[in-house]
């Protein structure tokens, strides 16, 4: 997968951001009440395990006070908030659709974090960064969506210092997929490169990485992603209430998607922590 195919839209997790105009009204906080970052924890984190996926990264590369940090594919910039606010360090937050990042803005301005977290909305492999540095790159579930990786990890090696880190949490390739299935990846998922797990840890030692940690997370996800499903269908007499309908039965068919996609033994998912070098 090495040529973008479709259109980022046809992965229906980003479709209808206003679910989270949905969630605020349900706080009592719709309009443009100031937020606190652990209101929106329940909405704005789109990856698995939330904010302790967040947590073993600010762990795994000591990112701390006056760390610069990178996010490659922000979403609604829940993780960038959270960092910021947790760790106390300088977040740049890019994302590719304009309305995710319109939304992030918002949300960021809301919770008092302009000072601490940037938002940018790009193109990794185009957007002109004029001589930027980072402690840390750092990215949940989203750089799968990139193509052309040896030009993705030669980008994030030149916004890090010697010793700098890179951690993304990432789906990978467990057993090879047919034509179709690929087909149907790109589709549902957007999925422009997804290699084995020996392959990714290739990859980033050919870029100039050593590899720190490589952990194979598919068992975790794929029971994630179970309960994920379980609880949404739990809980939907509430869903239906707070967004309606087309909302609700979008959401569970795709984690109806990612429940079997997992349990088919082919998609994966990774950990990595990488150093430059």
């Amino acid at each position: 997968m090495n040529e973008p195919s479709g259109d980022i839209k046809s992965m229906t997790l980003y479709h209808h951001v206003d679910r989270v105009v949905n969630e605020l009204r349900e706080l009592g906080k719709p309009n443009d009440e100031p937020l606190r970052v652990g209101e929106l924890t329940p909405f704005d984190q789109l990856h698995y395990h939330s904010t302790e996926a967040v947590d073993e990264a600010i762990r795994a590369t000591g990112i701390g006070e006056g760390s610069s940090v990178l996010e490659i594919g922000s979403g609604l910039g829940g993780p960038s908030r959270y960092l910021a606010a947790t760790s106390g360090a300088a977040v740049t937050a890019l994302e590719l659709q304009e309305d995710h990042h319109r939304m992030a803005v918002d949300l960021t301005r809301r919770c008092g974090l302009v000072d601490r977290v940037t938002h940018v909305c790009g193109d990794f492999l185009t957007h002109p960064w004029d001589g930027e540095e980072f402690d840390a790159v750092v990215s949940w579930l989203a750089l799968y969506h990139i193509p052309q990786r040896a030009i993705l990890l030669d980008r994030c090696r030149s916004l890090l210092p010697v010793g700098g880190f890179l951690y993304a949490e990432d789906l990978c390739e467990r057993r090879p997929f047919d034509d179709d299935e690929r087909e149907e990846l790109a589709s549902e998922l957007f999925a422009n490169y997804l290699p084995s797990s020996d392959r990714y840890r290739q990859d980033l030692a050919d870029a100039g990485f050593e590899v720190l940690v490589c952990d194979d997370m598919s068992d975790d996800w794929t029971a994630f992603t179970r309960g994920r499903l379980d609880q949404y269908r739990q809980q939907q007499d509430r869903h239906l209430r707070v967004h309606g309908e087309e909302v609700f039965e979008t959401m569970c068919g795709f984690y109806t998607t990612m429940v079997r996609r997992f349990s088919d033994g082919k998609l994966g998912g990774i950990r990595v922590v990488a150093r430059r070098i």
